[in-house]
């Protein structure tokens, strides 16, 4: 399958060669330690053999980015998406678009509904691909979820994450829908939603969910680069990582409380009273 408008062809891999400039790929942007990769050429292999998903994004004859995912519970519903990269050459052509593109057509072929996988919170950028971009819709908070990781994209911080399910049977939102469809913050807190996170200090955010009842919708900051955060100032990177673990724990919650939720542009969460989300 190929995606001619974008520039970019996405196809499955299966050879040894091709599973190793995959890997190549992920070593390029998370740098992991040489003997904790995020997965081996061994196991991109027999996930291949099994019928899992393996794919990669070219630009021209060169390797631009790739997604691994397996199929998960409930059974013949859902796909887990475990790792998704675009290397230097891939940025600026929506090489990850398409391979999420790719990817959901590859699910829908095999009759599956809903695609999850994880991401951190505190990468605007990812955020506002996931929710706003994509349109899938977060689950649950996990703290730590990996454990150490050790490579040097994230640091030395505690793995926390966010699950999202993507409803594959929900149109995708269209460009205009993306940009325009958004209030600004402060006519979110205009209109009655509270602010979270307090950032008078940025290298010092407070979270108060004191300050969130059901009726109110709430708003949560997170930093616009916390990649360069974590280089140049690695403690205000951990309390970043605090204070929004403490904010969004309790707003990701499941059952007939479940906020309604997206993210903006400018680098926020937010979120609906409780039930705006129930499903």
């Amino acid at each position: 399958m190929s995606d001619a408008t974008l520039g970019v062809e996405v196809r499955e891999l299966s050879s040894p060669d091709e599973l190793e400039d995959l890997l190549r790929i992920f070593d390029d942007v998370w740098r992991p330690d040489p003997t904790n990769r995020p997965v081996g050429t061994d196991m991109l292999r027999a996930l291949t053999h099994a019928g899992n998903y393996v794919a990669g994004a070219f630009i021209g004859d060169h390797l631009a980015g790739g997604s691994v995912a397996y199929f998960g519970a409930p059974v013949g519903e859902t796909l887990h998406s475990h790792i998704t990269g675009v290397n230097r050459r891939g940025r600026g052509h929506q090489v990850g678009y398409a391979l999420k593109m790719h990817q959901r057509r590859w699910a829908l072929e095999r009759g599956l509904s809903t695609i999850t996988w994880t991401f951190d919170p505190l990468v605007a950028r990812n955020a506002y691909f996931n929710l706003a971009k994509l349109g899938a819709t977060p689950m649950h908070y996990y703290e730590d979820f990996y454990g150490e990781l050790g490579d040097e994209l994230g640091g030395d911080a505690d793995t926390d994450r966010v699950l999202v399910s993507w409803d594959l049977k929900s149109a995708v939102a269209s460009a205009s829908e993306v940009s325009g469809s958004s209030q600004t913050v402060d006519e979110l807190l205009a209109n009655g939603a509270v602010s979270v996170i307090d950032v008078e200090q940025p290298s010092r955010p407070v979270a108060h969910h004191d300050r969130v009842t059901p009726d109110t919708g709430a708003v949560v900051e997170v930093p616009r680069d916390i990649e360069s955060m974590r280089v140049s100032a690695p403690l205000d990177a951990a309390r970043w990582r605090i204070a929004l673990r403490d904010a969004l724990s309790p707003l990701l919650v499941d059952g007939d409380g479940r906020r309604a939720v997206r993210f903006l542009r400018s680098g926020h969460f937010v979120f609906g009273p409780a039930g705006s989300g129930a499903r």
